[in-house]
């Protein structure tokens, strides 16, 4: 993928895969350590993969939102922990995008991106309701919280998250602001130690007793009620995080692909041809949340909502079979910790979490089908 401009041109895949290239050295020991790499974020900051998705405008690469997904991709073939972990970040910029799209302005975050700001996301596990506790005070608020996962952390500038106000004037709201990492009362406790993509550095933070100012504050609504940014959130986040999945597929099916190259039993034509099936059908599937993001000018409905997610679980299912059936078709070599297949089989399963997981995106769906809100 190249973006091309008067003044400028990348080859944005090139630059990740050279980046991917000079981490994935590290990634193995990683995985045995569960221990977070700032290099890699690092890294992505100064190749300017960071700000990739930035307009041209406001000084970053213009990348398209399939560019950054192709970014992501290559990224995943070659440390899936630091892939998924920079999509959350890439979402967060990818929704600013959708609102500079949609005449919003977005150039106060553009601004700190381009600037190296690596922004951090709690959204998967406060959805609607969000959590924590807001109190309002002078010019602003107190906040007390604990939010997890947020990937990346430890790389991270600005915390992007939301904070429940049960005190609120009219009833229950939901504040969504955006607190600095360093801010006073925020703190770090490394609490990530999971199956799979053990190196994100997906941990918990701790707001106690952070003050957030009135200006920090970019939206208030109401705790019970569906709210369309997130319609927003959805189609611009899903297609780069499953993008950064189908990387760790991809890498699975090449490597399986190396190993058995020599055979040419019936067996191995069979699971292979199963494997190349799943993998094709992810690949489309995530092709398809791209198209109809429309490079992020797509129009927030929930109807639009419920199809990336539909997609989303589809893709899934076929991306957890393919690095299964890649495994399969090695035998049992893939089944060892020697070999590589082990790590991706464990570390694709994060598919499964990220909003929304299979129970509640069918009902969503199925909501949404039936003409009802979202959430009841």
């Amino acid at each position: 993928m190249t973006t091309t401009s008067a003044h400028l041109t990348t080859d944005w895949v090139a630059l990740a895969r050279q980046a991917g290239e000079a981490l994935r050295p590290e990634v193995a020991v990683r995985d045995r350590t569960g221990e977070f790499s700032p290099t890699a974020f690092e890294m992505l900051r100064i190749t300017g993969l960071s700000a990739a998705l930035v307009p041209a405008e406001f000084g970053g690469g213009g990348a398209t939102h399939r560019e950054m997904g192709a970014i992501l991709r290559e990224l995943g073939r070659h440390d899936p922990s630091t892939a998924v972990a920079f999509a959350m970040h890439t979402h967060l910029v990818a929704a600013q995008v959708w609102r500079h799209n949609h005449g919003i302005d977005a150039a106060p975050l553009f601004g700190k991106v381009v600037d190296g700001a690596i922004l951090i996301s709690t959204g998967a596990a406060d959805w609607v309701g969000s959590s924590g506790r807001a109190e309002q005070v002078e010019g602003g608020y107190r906040v007390h919280a604990r939010k997890a996962p947020a990937s990346g952390v430890e790389a991270g500038t600005l915390l992007v998250t939301s904070i429940r106000w049960d005190d609120a004037p009219d009833g229950a709201q939901v504040l969504h602001c955006a607190i600095p990492v360093g801010a006073p009362g925020v703190r770090i406790e490394k609490t990530w130690d999971t199956l799979g993509l053990r190196a994100s550095g997906s941990h918990t933070v701790i707001l106690d007793d952070v003050f957030v100012p009135e200006a920090a504050v970019s939206l208030l609504r109401r705790a019970d009620a569906w709210p369309p940014l997130l319609n927003v959130v959805m189609g611009a986040a899903m297609p780069l995080v499953m993008a950064a999945y189908l990387g760790i597929a991809d890498a699975a099916v090449d490597l399986a692909t190396a190993l058995v190259a020599d055979r040419a039993d019936a067996p191995t034509f069979q699971l292979a041809g199963e494997m190349a099936n799943a993998h094709t059908t992810a690949a489309d599937l995530i092709e398809a949340m791209f198209a109809g993001s429309d490079n992020l000018h797509f129009d927030n409905t929930d109807s639009y909502a419920s199809r990336t997610l539909s997609r989303k679980t589809a893709a899934a299912d076929a991306l957890i079979a393919t690095v299964r059936l890649a495994i399969e078709t090695v035998g049992g070599l893939g089944y060892s910790r020697a070999c590589e297949l082990e790590m991706r089989y464990r570390d694709v399963h994060g598919c499964l979490f990220h909003p929304l997981p299979r129970a509640k995106q069918t009902r969503f769906t199925g909501r949404v089908l039936l003409g009802h809100s979202p959430i009841g």
